[in-house]
Protein backbone atom coordinates (compact mmCIF):
# COMPACT_ATOMS: atom_id res chain seq x y z
CA UNK A 1 0.00 0.00 0.00
CA UNK A 2 1.38 3.16 -1.13
CA UNK A 3 2.03 6.39 1.78
CA UNK A 4 0.35 8.78 -0.78
CA UNK A 5 -3.05 8.18 -1.77
CA UNK A 6 -5.23 9.61 -4.55
CA UNK A 7 -8.34 12.20 -3.25
CA UNK A 8 -10.48 9.01 -4.14
CA UNK A 9 -9.05 6.84 -2.00
CA UNK A 10 -8.80 8.97 0.54
CA UNK A 11 -12.32 10.03 0.24
CA UNK A 12 -13.28 6.65 0.28
CA UNK A 13 -11.03 5.27 3.54
CA UNK A 14 -12.43 8.16 5.34
CA UNK A 15 -15.63 7.26 4.30
CA UNK A 16 -15.63 3.81 5.40
CA UNK A 17 -13.26 4.86 8.74
CA UNK A 18 -15.86 6.94 9.80
CA UNK A 19 -19.14 5.28 8.25
CA UNK A 20 -20.94 4.60 11.71
CA UNK A 21 -20.94 8.04 12.66
CA UNK A 22 -23.09 10.90 11.69
CA UNK A 23 -21.15 13.25 9.32
CA UNK A 24 -21.83 15.28 6.19
CA UNK A 25 -19.67 13.94 4.02
CA UNK A 26 -20.50 16.11 1.28
CA UNK A 27 -19.16 18.76 3.57
CA UNK A 28 -15.90 16.65 4.51
CA UNK A 29 -14.96 15.69 1.05
CA UNK A 30 -15.55 19.37 -0.02
CA UNK A 31 -13.39 21.08 2.24
CA UNK A 32 -10.81 18.09 2.27
CA UNK A 33 -10.37 18.45 -1.66
CA UNK A 34 -10.18 22.23 -1.04
CA UNK A 35 -7.30 21.54 1.67
CA UNK A 36 -6.00 19.17 0.04
CA UNK A 37 -5.72 21.25 -3.64
CA UNK A 38 -4.60 23.91 -1.93
CA UNK A 39 -1.27 22.13 -0.45
CA UNK A 40 -0.34 21.26 -3.95
CA UNK A 41 -0.48 24.29 -4.82
CA UNK A 42 1.42 26.12 -2.35
CA UNK A 43 4.07 23.00 -2.79
CA UNK A 44 4.05 23.68 -6.35
CA UNK A 45 4.44 27.27 -6.05
CA UNK A 46 6.89 26.94 -3.37
CA UNK A 47 8.99 24.34 -5.36
CA UNK A 48 9.15 26.52 -8.65
CA UNK A 49 9.47 29.57 -7.72
CA UNK A 50 10.12 30.36 -3.88
CA UNK A 51 12.95 28.12 -3.29
CA UNK A 52 15.26 29.89 -6.14
CA UNK A 53 14.99 32.89 -3.90
CA UNK A 54 15.39 31.10 -0.52
CA UNK A 55 11.51 31.96 0.39
CA UNK A 56 9.06 30.67 2.49
CA UNK A 57 5.74 30.90 1.60
CA UNK A 58 5.09 32.94 4.40
CA UNK A 59 8.00 34.51 3.69
CA UNK A 60 6.37 35.78 0.04
CA UNK A 61 2.89 36.26 1.27
CA UNK A 62 4.13 38.95 4.09
CA UNK A 63 6.27 40.39 1.22
CA UNK A 64 3.09 40.37 -1.49
CA UNK A 65 0.64 42.17 1.34
CA UNK A 66 3.35 44.54 2.01
CA UNK A 67 3.98 45.00 -1.69
CA UNK A 68 0.36 45.24 -3.13
CA UNK A 69 -1.12 47.99 -0.40
CA UNK A 70 2.22 49.94 -0.65
CA UNK A 71 2.80 49.19 3.23
CA UNK A 72 1.29 48.64 6.05
CA UNK A 73 0.86 48.26 9.81
CA UNK A 74 2.60 44.85 11.30
CA UNK A 75 -0.67 44.03 13.34
CA UNK A 76 -2.79 44.30 9.94
CA UNK A 77 0.18 42.84 8.05
CA UNK A 78 -0.21 39.57 10.46
CA UNK A 79 -3.88 39.45 9.98
CA UNK A 80 -3.79 39.38 5.91
CA UNK A 81 -0.92 36.92 6.30
CA UNK A 82 -3.09 34.46 8.96
CA UNK A 83 -0.22 34.53 11.12
CA UNK A 84 0.83 35.60 14.84
CA UNK A 85 1.95 38.51 15.39
CA UNK A 86 4.77 36.57 16.88
CA UNK A 87 5.35 34.97 13.75
CA UNK A 88 5.57 38.07 11.80
CA UNK A 89 8.52 39.29 14.07
CA UNK A 90 10.72 36.07 13.00
CA UNK A 91 9.60 37.26 9.15
CA UNK A 92 10.41 40.37 9.32
CA UNK A 93 13.45 39.57 11.21
CA UNK A 94 14.86 37.36 8.37
CA UNK A 95 13.38 39.90 5.54
CA UNK A 96 15.02 42.66 7.06
CA UNK A 97 18.42 40.57 7.20
CA UNK A 98 17.86 40.71 3.13
CA UNK A 99 17.70 43.70 2.38
CA UNK A 100 14.13 43.53 1.35
CA UNK A 101 11.81 44.79 3.66
CA UNK A 102 12.06 47.54 6.46
CA UNK A 103 10.06 48.72 9.72
CA UNK A 104 9.80 52.18 10.26
CA UNK A 105 7.67 53.67 13.84
CA UNK A 106 3.97 55.66 13.61
CA UNK A 107 5.19 59.43 14.13
CA UNK A 108 1.90 60.30 16.16
CA UNK A 109 2.30 56.08 17.84
CA UNK A 110 5.57 54.97 19.07
CA UNK A 111 3.42 51.31 19.80
CA UNK A 112 2.73 51.01 15.89
CA UNK A 113 4.94 49.75 13.32
CA UNK A 114 4.60 49.49 9.05
CA UNK A 115 6.47 47.78 6.76
CA UNK A 116 7.54 48.79 3.40
CA UNK A 117 9.77 46.88 0.94
CA UNK A 118 12.72 48.43 0.18
CA UNK A 119 13.84 49.33 -3.03
CA UNK A 120 15.20 45.63 -3.17
CA UNK A 121 12.35 43.85 -1.78
CA UNK A 122 10.35 45.65 -4.59
CA UNK A 123 12.84 44.52 -7.68
CA UNK A 124 12.33 41.58 -6.03
CA UNK A 125 8.41 41.52 -5.74
CA UNK A 126 8.79 42.34 -9.53
CA UNK A 127 11.03 39.64 -10.28
CA UNK A 128 9.24 36.83 -8.18
CA UNK A 129 5.93 37.10 -9.19
CA UNK A 130 5.14 36.85 -12.84
CA UNK A 131 7.28 33.80 -12.62
CA UNK A 132 4.25 33.10 -9.68
CA UNK A 133 1.89 34.01 -12.08
CA UNK A 134 2.92 32.25 -15.00
CA UNK A 135 3.07 28.39 -12.16
CA UNK A 136 -0.36 29.85 -11.57
CA UNK A 137 -1.52 29.87 -15.06
CA UNK A 138 -0.47 26.76 -15.50
CA UNK A 139 -2.21 25.04 -12.92
CA UNK A 140 -5.34 25.76 -14.06
CA UNK A 141 -4.55 25.35 -17.62
CA UNK A 142 -6.62 22.19 -17.78
CA UNK A 143 -9.65 24.12 -16.76
CA UNK A 144 -12.17 26.36 -18.97
CA UNK A 145 -12.73 29.92 -18.83
CA UNK A 146 -16.34 29.01 -17.08
CA UNK A 147 -15.07 26.58 -14.88
CA UNK A 148 -12.44 29.49 -13.66
CA UNK A 149 -14.62 32.22 -13.12
CA UNK A 150 -17.47 29.76 -11.06
CA UNK A 151 -14.14 28.12 -9.50
CA UNK A 152 -13.23 31.41 -8.04
CA UNK A 153 -17.00 32.86 -7.76
CA UNK A 154 -17.62 29.28 -5.48
CA UNK A 155 -14.37 30.42 -3.34
CA UNK A 156 -15.15 34.39 -2.71
CA UNK A 157 -18.61 32.55 -1.60
CA UNK A 158 -17.17 30.45 0.98
CA UNK A 159 -14.62 32.81 2.18
CA UNK A 160 -17.24 35.44 2.43
CA UNK A 161 -19.37 33.31 4.85
CA UNK A 162 -16.62 32.01 6.78
CA UNK A 163 -14.99 35.30 6.97
CA UNK A 164 -18.90 36.79 7.51
CA UNK A 165 -17.83 39.48 4.90
CA UNK A 166 -21.07 41.06 3.14
CA UNK A 167 -20.25 39.59 -0.47
CA UNK A 168 -18.54 41.19 -3.35
CA UNK A 169 -20.43 42.71 -5.98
Amino acid sequence: MPDRHTLAETERAMTDHVSALSLDFKAAHALSSLFRAANAVRQELTNRVLRKYDLTWTGFVVLWVVWIWDGMETRHVADSADISKATLTGVVKTLESRGLILREGDEDDRRLVRLRLTKAGIRRMEQIYPEFNAVESELIAGLTDRKVASFTNTLRELVTHVEGESAPS
